[in-house]
C-alpha cells in the first residue's frame, strides 16, 4: 500500500474519545521480513488489536477479510521468494478467524463515496500471510482490510478518512464482551460488569 495512506490516517488519527495509540508501520511485500516484523510486533508490543491495510489492485471497494490461510502461497514474492510448501505455519490450522466480526463491521460501517464490502478469501498472498500469521500471534486478535488503489474519485484523504471509520467501528466490535462458556456440572460463568 502507498505509504500516502497511512501518513492521512496518521493525521487523522481515531479521534479524541478512543483511547488507542495508534501505530503506522510499512511491511514489504516480503514474505520473510513480514513475518520478522509481525512477530516483532506482537512480541515486543503486545497489542490488544493489529489492523494490517494491504492493497488490492483489482479491488474497487474496501474489503474487510474474515480469515487468514495457512496454505496455497504459491506466487513469489518481490525477492522471488515464497513459503515451503506453500505454508505459513506448518502444523497450523488451515484457517483462522479474526475475533472482530468483519460482516457486522461491514453493517455499520457508511461512508459517501466508498463502498465496503465482507470477504472470507484474502488471496494467498503476502497479505493473507501476513494476516495468518497475526492472527496465530494474536490469537484472533487481529484485522486485514483490502483497499483498492487510489485515483481520482479515491484520493488518500477519502480513504484516510474510511480507515478511520472501519477501525474505529472494529474497535467496538472487539469491545463487546464475549459470553461464550461451557456450562459442566458445578460450573460458575462469569460476565464483565457493565462498564469493564
Amino acid at each position: 500500500m502507498k505509504p500516502w495512506t497511512l501518513v492521512e490516517l496518521s493525521k487523522l488519527g481515531l479521534g479524541n474519545e478512543t483511547v488507542v495509540q495508534l501505530r503506522t508501520l510499512e511491511l514489504p511485500v516480503d514474505y520473510r521480513e513480514a513475518k520478522r516484523r509481525v512477530t516483532g510486533i506482537w512480541e515486543d508490543h503486545q497489542p490488544q488489536l493489529v489492523v494490517h491495510v494491504g492493497m488490492d489492485t483489482a479491488a474497487k471497494a474496501i474489503i474487510l477479510e474474515q480469515s487468514g490461510k495457512n496454505q496455497g502461497y504459491r506466487d513469489a514474492d518481490i525477492r522471488g521468494f515464497w513459503p515451503e510448501g506453500g505454508v505459513c505455519l506448518p502444523g497450523s490450522p488451515d484457517v483462522l478467524e479474526s475475533g472482530v466480526c468483519m460482516k457486522a463491521v461491514c453493517k455499520r460501517v457508511a461512508v459517501e463515496g466508498v463502498d465496503v464490502i465482507f470477504s472470507r478469501d484474502a488471496g494467498r498472498y503476502v497479505c493473507d500471510y501476513t494476516y495468518y500469521l497475526s492472527l496465530h500471534h494474536g490469537k484472533g486478535c487481529a484485522a486485514l482490510i483490502h483497499v483498492p488503489p487510489l485515483w481520482r474519485g479515491l484520493p488518500a484523504s477519502l480513504l484516510g478518512r474510511a480507515l478511520k471509520v472501519v477501525i474505529q467501528e472494529m474497535l467496538e466490535e472487539v469491545g463487546k464482551p464475549k459470553h461464550k462458556a461451557q456450562f459442566e456440572e458445578n460450573s460458575t460463568m462469569v460476565l464483565p460488569a457493565k462498564g469493564n
